[in-house]
């Protein structure tokens, strides 16, 4: 299940996403994974949240991406979340109009293998396809 944090730049999506990582980790009883561009959040994240920091792994393209995050999930049995804050950014999808499709793979990989994503994605809810409305959890 995919589900998404929606609002222009700078309307305070990673301060939303942050605080949903760092409540959700007393309740887990997976794996939680957090992938950002850098590493300036590693201080505000609870440190049983793994960070990744995409931007190390040279990931080049949205296709690249969604296949990152099958090699994530490979290699981790009990992941349980998966969150991307600045989406657009990690995923090499600004700039392109291919957020449905992207979005429509990874929501199979997440319940092919049972976990849930929560992305911050900076457009405005109302730019977004029906489908993807249907995907928001919050709208800034």
């Amino acid at each position: 299940m995919v589900q998404l944090i929606v609002g222009k730049k700078g309307k305070g999506k990673t301060k939303i996403i942050l605080d949903m990582v760092n409540k959700e980790v007393s309740t887990a009883s997976g794996n939680i994974v957090y992938l950002d561009k850098g590493n300036d959040h590693m201080y505000e994240l609870n440190n049983k949240v793994r960070l990744i920091n995409v931007k190390d792994y040279g990931v080049a393209s949205a296709d690249e991406f969604v296949g990152f995050i099958r090699g994530i999930v490979s290699q981790d049995h009990d992941l349980e979340q998966v969150y991307f804050d600045g989406f657009l950014n990690i995923s090499c999808l600004e700039g392109t109009d291919r957020l449905e499709e992207i979005m429509s793979k990874l929501d199979s990989v997440s319940n092919t293998y049972g976990f849930k994503i929560i992305a911050s994605v900076s457009v405005d809810e109302a730019e977004l396809s029906d489908d993807l409305k249907s995907k928001v959890i919050v709208s800034l």
